[in-house]
């Protein structure tokens, strides 16, 4: 949410919430809050919940609120008409997830903490996201909330590196550079600063780590310390093709659930995803 639209928002809440609207009031904060496009509905049906001059305030305070939102809710909608495509509407189990409070939250959390203009790469994941809460109990809803904010937080060039990663694991920070640019750039050189910063950016949110080797039950082995018999000159290049990457498992599950279509669910511990079929692939 941009800073005037947010501006504008507060002073819509602060009117809602000392005015005489009661339930309708909060209802329509409710609607609002969460960028679902009824307000316009929800305010106009208010009959005389306000007196007519509070009711004229928030009219004008509600027109300015979406006319900064237009674009944004057009995406809202269109993402919500497509998770719905996806789903089989006849199925009770999916009707009474589609209807509880945890998936309503959900979706309440994802339309305020993503901003549907801002790209269609985002768009799409939030779309899978939802389609696949909605189908099945994928996960539980905080590990839910959590890929939403990671949406929210990592940027277009993050999700090259967790494909390219996804695609090619044990991938070296070379081997990823080389697939997703191609050409070799200077150590002191700006794309390099930024290389660095979304591979620690990944590595610090758990989306991605260094390969460790594990036993059967899931325990990591601890590698014994390399000696080497001289040292280098030089410092560590951003471009490193000794340390081997992979997806942690939150990395994986976010990968399976939110650059694919609707797909069965997977389980913590397993190797890779080629035995679980998916829909239409969007990696």
């Amino acid at each position: 949410m941009s800073e005037e639209s947010e501006k504008i928002w507060k002073e819509a809440e602060q009117h809602l919430q000392s005015g005489t609207g009661g339930k309708v009031a909060r209802f329509a904060l409710a609607c609002l809050s969460g960028a679902i496009p009824l307000a316009g509905g929800v305010v106009s049906g208010a009959g005389g919940a306000w007196s007519e001059a509070g009711q004229d305030k928030f009219n004008k305070i509600l027109a300015a609120w979406l006319k900064l939102q237009e674009e944004e809710m057009k995406e809202i909608g269109r993402t919500l008409s497509e998770v719905m495509d996806r789903l089989d509407q006849n199925d009770p189990e999916i009707e009474k997830r589609l209807q509880s409070p945890e998936y309503l939250s959900i979706i309440k959390k994802a339309f305020r903490d993503w901003s549907a203009a801002e790209s269609e790469e985002k768009r799409i994941l939030i779309r899978n996201l939802l389609a696949n809460a909605a189908a099945t109990k994928i996960c539980k809803d905080q590990i839910i909330r959590l890929f939403i904010e990671w949406i929210d937080k990592y940027s277009e060039p993050h999700f090259a590196v967790i494909k390219e990663i996804h695609k090619n694991i044990g991938s070296t920070r070379a081997e990823i550079w080389a697939e997703i640019h191609g050409e070799s750039v200077r150590e002191d050189s700006a794309e390099a600063d930024l290389f660095k910063l979304l591979i620690h950016d990944l590595s610090v949110g758990h989306v991605i780590r260094q390969h460790r080797e594990k036993d059967y039950t899931g325990n990591f082995i601890k590698q014994p310390s390399k000696r080497t018999s001289s040292q280098s000159s030089y410092l560590k290049s951003a471009f490193d093709d000794d340390k081997q990457y992979e997806l942690t498992e939150l990395g994986r599950q976010f990968v399976h659930y939110t650059m694919n279509e609707i797909v069965p669910k997977i389980g913590f511990g397993t190797s890779n995803d080629t035995n679980h079929s998916t829909q239409n692939e969007t990696l």
